[in-house]
């Protein structure tokens, strides 16, 4: 029976994958989580779930090998700041960390990956079965943007380009063609909390993927709480990577942002209004 490994962070975007795989006939969906971080009634939601450490690889593997597990996705956030706490590693999770040549996000993730691979599983891309959460280009709701904010949207998508491509955070807040914050290690929410103290309302925020993004792991997300956070925060728009970023609760989503009168919209790597 084919048998996924899920390896499960924070939000909503774990339920979705066990939701979309577990879905399909004669499908076995086995998740790991981490306490602090992982939703404990994700449980509720797959055939098997256990908790590990953020250290503990070996545990990892060992739980989807034991399960027959031969693909693994990535699929939630683990809190970024975990890099600088006090983690009790097992061996293969030294291994790992023994070949790290920085802590970047990329780089920690893609050394699972190759960890996975050694024993057989077969890290795959976090979008596999979420196909109708990824948005195609066009304005989401019923909001449309204004020409001013469509020059903001083009000015921020250069400015996240760059910032992806030394991977450094995915989601920048501008307002009239100035920078007001990027995002780094705190994630897209509190920079936009951020923005909306130094730039005041009318703020658009842009969140793209990385040139190269690896599909596998650190995808684009944006949901309700990304609406939440630009409510409070006066924010006027959300420009997305389109058919790149997942958009979870779709439809919540939208709503939110149409009672606000917050413009959401996909656009593609390149947009420009020239």
């Amino acid at each position: 029976m084919p048998t996924l490994g899920l390896i499960a962070g924070n939000g909503r975007l774990p339920f979705l994958v066990a939701r979309a795989y577990g879905s399909r006939a004669e499908h076995r969906v086995v998740a790991v989580g981490f306490k602090g971080d992982t939703d404990p009634a994700l449980a509720d939601f797959v055939d098997e779930f256990a908790w590990i450490g953020v250290g503990q690889l070996g545990r990892l593997i060992r739980r989807f090998k034991q399960a027959g597990a031969e693909e693994a996705v990535m699929a939630g956030q683990i809190t970024p700041t975990r890099l600088f706490a006090k983690i009790a590693f097992d061996a293969r999770g030294l291994r790992a960390l023994a070949g790290l040549k920085d802590r970047k996000a990329d780089t920690i993730f893609a050394a699972v990956g190759d960890e996975l691979a050694r024993d057989g599983i077969r890290l795959v891309d976090s979008t596999r079965y979420l196909d109708e959460h990824l948005p195609a280009e066009g304005v989401l709701g019923r909001t449309q943007p204004t020409a001013e904010q469509l020059e903001d949207v083009a000015f921020g998508a250069g400015i996240a380009r760059e910032l992806g491509g030394l991977d450094v955070g995915q989601a920048v807040v501008v307002k009239g063609r100035a920078v007001v914050a990027v995002e780094a290690i705190e994630g897209t929410n509190e920079t936009i909390a951020r923005a909306g103290r130094l730039g005041g309302a009318g703020t658009v925020v842009v969140k793209m993927a990385k040139p190269d993004q690896d599909m596998r792991f650190d995808v684009p997300v944006v949901g309700p709480e990304t609406i939440e956070a630009m409510v409070k925060a006066g924010a006027a728009l959300l420009a997305i990577e389109a058919g790149r970023t997942l958009v979870v609760d779709h439809k919540t989503t939208v709503a939110a942002a149409d009672v606000q009168n917050i413009c959401v919209m996909a656009i593609p790597p390149d947009f420009s209004t020239s």
